[in-house]
């Protein structure tokens, strides 16, 4: 396939439209969002000594204190605090809000036991007795003294977060008899979280965290998502993880947007590369796509531009007509052997791996064949990587290129049958007593590609950089078998050419 590089100029103004827009954006474009401060108390009660200790609440406080200062928050933690401790640190949050001003964000977070009672609901200290429910407002905390407390602040935005009522730890006493918690009034611009619905009870978990609290840790850091959608995730997660036995409930009063992590700013660069790739994306043009992957050959969009680029070149050219004297004139032509399929394989065994010795093969076996051009471009970005990274070595430093001669051996003797497990007897030191298997989870004796730097290949398994399945392997060592000389199996490769002579005899058995 021949590609018809005059679209190249329409492709640059279109870039050039990109960079316009690039810079209008960082001209114009709405400054980051703006926090104030923000203030955590985190509480977990879980080792109480007159009613059933709980196993997961000291972990879920810890877990949601650290997830909470990665995201700037000024935490104060408490495990396992009495009705004295937990009744200060709360009051010492309020003062801590109304110092910090009306900016500031207050976010209250419990882990442990809590009951209801005449529609109020009341967090136990660790040293809660009760035999009468008359007793509950002396022994335990009311969760709304924390709304007072936020109330008071007059901030922006408060959140509270209750994971608890994981049982009744009074069932013995009858005024005490309903489950869970009573669903709260909450002051404007508050946002409360329940770990399940009113009246429903929670699971402690059993992996050392709460669901609810492992969801919520694992959803929260995640960048630009409002606090609304943080919590419908959390929900639906719970609902997975308890099949259906546990539903997150939560209320809002929010007059403002509030996220946990603000969407990080991207720079100049990332902008006008994400501007061209969705430029390109839906292309149906490979020429834009390669111009693409040349700007930009170390973008995360790069698998799907190879992807794209591979479905396009593998669709059937339009070929027009040639006019009626030319066919006229025209010998009748020779017929042509079908290589496509073995083109084909010989390209996707490339496309794979990623290596260069691959695409040298496929050019070797088609110099002129429908991926040559493809070929020759993958094959120019893998030089540039590598003269990139000669830049930024020392002028002084040795790289090995490839195995000394004393490791390189004879292929496998005439009949030696080789399975995916079975330890070679031949093709040099490094391999020798190693199966397929074995090697594929090894690291490379050497560059894969010369000039690669130490970081990326050294200490690394050889399936980080090649998809190293039993099949792929298979289809690579068929390569070999089918092979009509010995060109591909001399290359270069992180094991040697006594692995791939060892490899091509696996695949001429039957790759058992």
């Amino acid at each position: 396939m021949k590609w018809d590089f005059r679209r190249v100029t329409s492709v640059y103004g279109r870039l050039a439209s990109v960079l316009g827009l690039l810079c209008v954006l960082l001209t114009g474009g709405a400054s980051a969002q703006e926090q104030g401060p923000r203030i955590a108390l985190i509480v977990g009660n879980g080792g109480y000594g007159t009613v059933t200790p709980l196993d997961n609440p000291g972990p879920d406080a810890t877990l949601m204190a650290q997830t909470l200062e990665t995201q700037g928050f000024a935490v104060t933690l408490l495990i396992d605090a009495n009705q004295i401790t937990l009744n200060r640190a709360i009051s010492q949050f309020g003062r801590d809000l109304r110092e910090a001003g009306q900016e500031a964000t207050g976010l209250f977070f419990y882990a442990g036991h809590a009951v209801q009672s005449f529609g109020s609901n009341y967090l136990l200290p660790t040293d809660a007795s009760l035999t009468n429910a008359a007793d509950l407002s002396l022994v335990a905390v009311p969760a709304q003294a924390v709304l007072r407390q936020m109330f008071s602040a007059r901030n922006r935005t408060n959140i509270v977060i209750l994971d608890a009522c994981r049982n009744n730890p009074f069932q013995a006493i009858p005024e005490l008899n309903d489950n869970g918690l009573a669903e709260m009034k909450s002051p404007t611009g508050t946002f409360l979280s329940y770990s399940t619905a009113p009246g429903a009870v929670a699971l402690d978990g059993l992996d050392g965290n709460s669901p609810f609290t492992q969801a919520l840790a694992r959803e929260l850091p995640t960048p630009g998502l409002p606090i609304e959608q943080v919590f419908k995730n959390v929900r639906v997660a719970v609902i997975e993880k308890t099949n259906g036995q546990q539903t997150p409930w939560d209320t809002s009063s929010l007059t403002s947007n509030f996220v946990f992590s603000p969407e990080k700013g991207i720079s100049a660069g990332e902008q006008a590369e994400l501007q061209l790739w969705d430029s390109v994306k839906d292309s149906t043009d490979p020429v834009q796509v390669v111009l693409f992957m040349r700007g930009y050959p170390d973008s995360p969009f790069i698998p799907e531009a190879r992807a794209l680029l591979s479905r396009l070149m593998g669709s059937t050219p339009v070929v027009p007509p040639a006019p009626a004297e030319t066919i006229a004139a025209a010998p009748e032509p020779e017929p042509e052997v079908d290589t496509s399929q073995d083109q084909q394989r010989l390209i996707g065994i490339a496309q794979s791996t990623g290596a260069a010795e691959d695409y040298q093969a496929y050019i070797d076996a088609y110099p002129e064949g429908t991926y040559a051009e493809l070929a020759t471009f993958e094959l120019k970005i893998i030089a540039e990587k590598v003269e990139r990274a000669d830049a930024g070595t020392d002028a002084g430093e040795t790289v090995v290129a490839a195995l000394p001669e004393a490791s390189r051996a004879a292929p496998p003797p005439m009949g030696t049958e080789l399975t995916f497990t079975m330890p070679f007897t031949s093709g040099g030191e490094a391999i020798m007593g190693k199966s397929i298997e074995e090697l594929v989870t090894l690291s490379p004796l050497f560059p894969p590609i010369e000039g690669i730097p130490d970081e990326l290949w050294k200490d690394q398994s050889c399936s980080n950089c090649h998809q190293w399945t039993k099949e792929a392997l298979c289809t690579q060592g068929t390569t070999y078998v089918t092979a009509a000389d010995d060109k591909a199996i001399s290359k270069n490769h992180p094991y040697g050419g006594g692995f791939k002579m060892n490899l091509r005899a696996w695949a001429d058995g039957g790759c058992k």
